[in-house]
């Protein structure tokens, strides 16, 4: 014949057990608190991350009143979209056009040359990337398709706010 315990073994949703085997009641802190077997690596971690967390917490509301509007940071994430995506699609597809050719069409492609056409769609992609965020407008209305006019404007605007948070942090 089984015997049952009769001491409360059972966890209900918010309490633990404790080495004694009564429930104890778990609040928002003591689940973040440190596990007695716990490594001291993973304490110290989960200490900087908790810090972390607060700091960007304090940081996060005013710089996004003064960041880039929504709006804009939409219609950037749209260009380098197009301007880096474009040709990183074509780098890869630079393989598969090569396999095709040698494969199928007998072709003598050499490998240097796959190599360097996909390293120079892949470089058009980086730039890609910068370009279409300093071509889009900040304004309301979107501007010209590519973006000519606001490059020059915009590539100012982010070298004078590296220099006001490099002047910030002396």
């Amino acid at each position: 014949m089984a015997t049952e315990s009769k001491g409360p073994t059972e966890e209900t949703p918010g309490q633990g057990v404790d080495q004694g085997g009564s429930a104890v009641q778990k609040d928002a802190e003591s689940s973040s608190a440190r596990l007695p077997f716990e490594p001291n690596a993973a304490r110290k971690k989960a200490e900087r991350a908790a810090v972390k967390k607060t700091r960007g917490v304090s940081r996060s509301s005013p710089a996004r009143e003064n960041g880039i509007p929504e709006v804009v940071s939409k219609r950037m994430a749209r260009r380098m979209a197009y301007f880096a995506g474009i040709p990183s699609v074509l780098s890869m597809v630079t393989f598969i056009l090569s396999y095709v050719a040698i494969q199928h069409y007998h072709m003598q492609v050499p490998t240097v040359a796959v190599l360097l056409v996909s390293l120079l769609f892949f470089g058009l992609g980086v730039v890609g990337l910068s370009y279409g965020m300093l071509s889009a407008s900040w304004d309301e209305e979107p501007g010209s398709l590519f973006g000519l006019e606001h490059v020059g404007v915009n590539f100012g605007r982010m070298t004078e706010a590296f220099r006001a948070e490099k002047g910030n942090k002396r």
